[in-house]
């Protein structure tokens, strides 16, 4: 294949093949050309077959059609390479909520030959640094909303030298650029492997990985899951809650639907009332969310029965029976369930309505191949609890990460989720198998709240953990043994919480606090977290105002695989 990368950042630091994963491209659909390019596909082709006029985005006082997302697109493409010299493989961050604007700036990296690495909100300075280190992020198209924390981040990082801001009325706004640029743009030819997404994910230590995903990946996602379970049509109006910076989101919102030519709504805000606002107001048919809004939606059942909705998608956490039987019962829709993973871009467990059982994830995707093994990778029988490992067209590719050994193992993707599998094929999902805590589908590590906590000057010590809830699946839970002069009363948590909140992505915060005399800890020194809030061996707690409640609940409701 033909790198067309100019910048061969991404691909000196591909992770060698013996350390990749088996690839699977057993369906039709799966066999690609040398030469691809995913917004070739997915938008160019779509305008060059006669449906430019179709409907493609909506958002806050916009209705663009898919020519009109080609043209803007095709416009931030030149700006991209005329205005910021962007040579194909050059790395582009981008920040914003999701609305039209980020759709059409991440297929104007596309276009461009770039990759593009998508931020969530809510990030800080600290965490936007890390990713422009990591990923040596030169570019970067930011909404003029969220420009403070890129500004500071930018600061520390000389490596990004070019930022343009969009939704920006000024002469030096993306905008104004655009408009001096034409609406042609001459798309590059890419080839099938060359990365175009740098996808972050958090692990245990909270140290980032960023995840990288060829042209192939893009197109592979959309021939699989969505074509073989959700099966919408190009008449269907997809809508959700997760950022585009997650990969669910991404597939779910915007690759997704236009792989057939349908429509997405994008809401830069998506609480539950939110969604059920936008469902109403734009005749939403497909819905994708996590199993806390569902939850919170179902309340509204009688409205959302009598209207157009027809598909619900959950994702970003385990779907409790409950949840999945209350959301029959107050809408009539059967939900589809789902498993998917940043390292393997989207979903490759799942079972449409007709064969989804309560309690169970699914069966493997066609296209995926999955088993369960124990820990030399042997495969486990039927109903045995042990790691899940998958295999197919996507896989994981740790850019410059020796966490590439733990995940890729004798060419199988460990997942670090604990299932069991049935004498059916159906997948039952039991725990995660590290630290990770999935609170309404966001994942978080424990270190790396721990370290924020740490930063106060009233924590002597801290452990994290997450605790179940019923309505976020876990939130996270800290074991705070304060410094003395401090009183653990509730008063202290709010002022942990909020310092928690302004110094990492707030939804990361610890929803509860436990003051405590100490920490369980090994003979060596090393914390042990799965101690942590058991009544035997926990450390006895500072009596009085010991525990505080849980705090009021953030109305963002966003998921990840």
């Amino acid at each position: 294949m033909a790198s067309a990368h100019i910048d061969t950042f991404a691909r000196d630091r591909l992770p060698p093949l013996e350390a990749q994963p088996v690839y699977r491209f057993d369906l039709p659909e799966l066999q690609f050309p040398a030469q691809l390019n995913c917004a070739t596909e997915l938008l160019d082709r779509a305008v060059a077959d006669g449906r430019g006029d179709r409907l493609c985005i909506q958002g806050a006082g916009v209705r663009w059609t898919y020519a009109d997302l080609q043209a803007q697109a095709n416009r931030i493409a030149n700006v991209l390479v005329h205005d910021m010299g962007l040579v194909p493989g050059n790395r582009v961050l981008l920040r914003a909520p999701n609305t039209p604007m980020l759709a059409a700036c991440w297929f104007a990296v596309m276009k461009a030959g770039g990759i593009a690495v998508a931020t969530m909100p809510l990030l800080r300075a600290k965490e936007l640094q890390a990713i422009v280190d990591k990923a040596q992020v030169t570019h970067a198209l930011c909404d003029l909303r969220l420009a403070d924390e890129l500004r500071t981040a930018a600061e520390a990082c000389p490596v990004l030298r070019q930022v343009r801001h969009f939704h920006d009325p000024s002469a030096n706004g993306l905008e104004a650029a655009m408009a001096a640029q034409p609406a042609q743009f001459d798309t590059v030819d890419t080839a099938a492997d060359d990365t175009c997404i740098l996808a972050f994910t958090s692990g245990t230590t909270g140290v980032p990985k960023a995840t990288m995903h060829f042209h192939r990946d893009v197109m592979a996602i959309c021939a699989c899951w969505p074509r073989h379970v959700l099966r919408a049509h190009e008449d269907d109006v997809f809508i959700g809650s997760p950022p585009m910076a997650f990969t669910f989101g991404l597939g779910g919102l915007l690759l997704f639907p236009m792989a057939i030519g349908a429509s997405t709504v994008l809401l830069e805000k998506a609480s539950p009332a939110q969604l059920i606002d936008g469902i109403r107001d734009y005749g939403a048919t497909v819905l994708f969310t996590a199993p806390t809004s569902y939850r919170t939606m179902a309340a509204d059942g009688e409205a959302l029965r009598a209207g157009t909705l027809r598909r619900c998608v959950s994702a970003g956490e385990a779907l409790p029976a409950a949840t999945r039987a209350l959301w029959k019962e107050a809408t009539g829709i059967e939900l589809i369930d789902g498993i998917g993973a940043t390292e393997l871009l989207h979903i490759f467990i799942s079972a449409d309505e007709a064969h989804a059982r309560p309690g169970a994830t699914g069966v493997a995707v066609p296209g995926y191949r999955a088993r369960i093994v124990d820990a030399e990778g042997r495969a486990l029988p039927p109903n045995t609890v042990g790691r899940l490992a998958v295999q197919g067209p996507t896989g994981c590719r740790y850019l410059d990460d020796a966490r590439q050994a733990q995940y890729v193992q004798d060419g199988w993707n460990l997942t670090g989720d604990a299932y069991r599998m049935d004498e059916d094929g159906y997948f039952h999902y039991q725990s995660r198998t590290d630290d990770m805590i999935i609170s309404a589908g966001y994942n978080i590590a424990a270190p790396e709240v721990e370290e924020a906590l740490l930063q106060h000057p009233a924590v002597a010590e801290c452990g994290v953990i997450g605790v179940p809830d019923e309505e976020r699946g876990q939130i996270v839970k800290a074991f705070v043994v304060l410094r003395p002069g401090h009183a653990g009363e509730d008063a202290t948590a709010r002022l942990l919480q909020d310092f928690v909140k302004q110094t990492v992505a707030p939804y990361k915060y610890p929803r509860a606090i436990a003051f405590v005399a100490g920490l369980p800890r090994t003979e060596t020194g090393k914390l042990q977290r799965f101690r942590l809030g058991r009544d035997d061996t926990a450390p006895a707690p500072i009596p009085a105002t010991a525990v505080s409640g849980i705090a009021s609940r953030s109305t963002d409701r966003k998921v990840a695989p």
